[in-house]
């Protein structure tokens, strides 16, 4: 049988104003700010991890083609390195708030970044590589190197 001791009630009453405390501390900034962008990461873990890209290989040269819709050219590096293509695309975005009330301005700056690297199986030219970006489609065109041909002479 349980007995009612004088400091129970002030525990309770302790144990609610450290879970209120806490409640608090999570709901005001920057902690809220910090949760949020924790549960924005677990919703979207990868922006534009796995781009949407096609690769065509012709006889002589192979065709890469990403879509990066919303992405401006500035923000795409295209890298060619030991027969691989690598697309780095790095997303910054800007806000601003102003408080007229508070007489403050707060400006927010945030970087996404992602890339993918597609290696080739056959040797590639890359000084004959080209690259064009029109309407959120970035298309680039890597030559193949032309290795000599040998003729098998006949030995009598």
């Amino acid at each position: 049988m349980a007995t009612n001791h004088p400091d129970r009630p002030k525990r309770y009453e302790t144990l609610e104003q450290w879970f209120k405390s806490m409640n608090q501390l999570m709901q005001e900034k920057p902690v809220k700010g910090l949760l949020e962008s924790i549960d924005d990461f677990f919703r979207h873990p990868f922006p534009h991890s796995s781009l949407n890209l096609r690769v065509h290989e012709t006889v002589k040269e192979y065709v890469v083609t990403a879509e990066l819709p919303g992405v401006k050219r500035e923000e795409i590096s295209i890298d060619i390195i030991n027969n691989s293509l690598t697309i780095l695309v790095n997303k910054t975005q800007m806000t601003s708030e102003i408080n007229e009330i508070a007489k403050t301005e707060k400006h927010m700056a945030s970087s996404r970044q992602s890339s993918r690297t597609i290696p080739f199986a056959h040797p590639i030219n890359e000084k004959r590589a080209q690259a064009s970006y029109r309407d959120g489609l970035l298309e680039i065109r890597i030559a193949k190197k032309q290795g000599k041909k040998l003729d098998i002479l006949i030995e009598e």
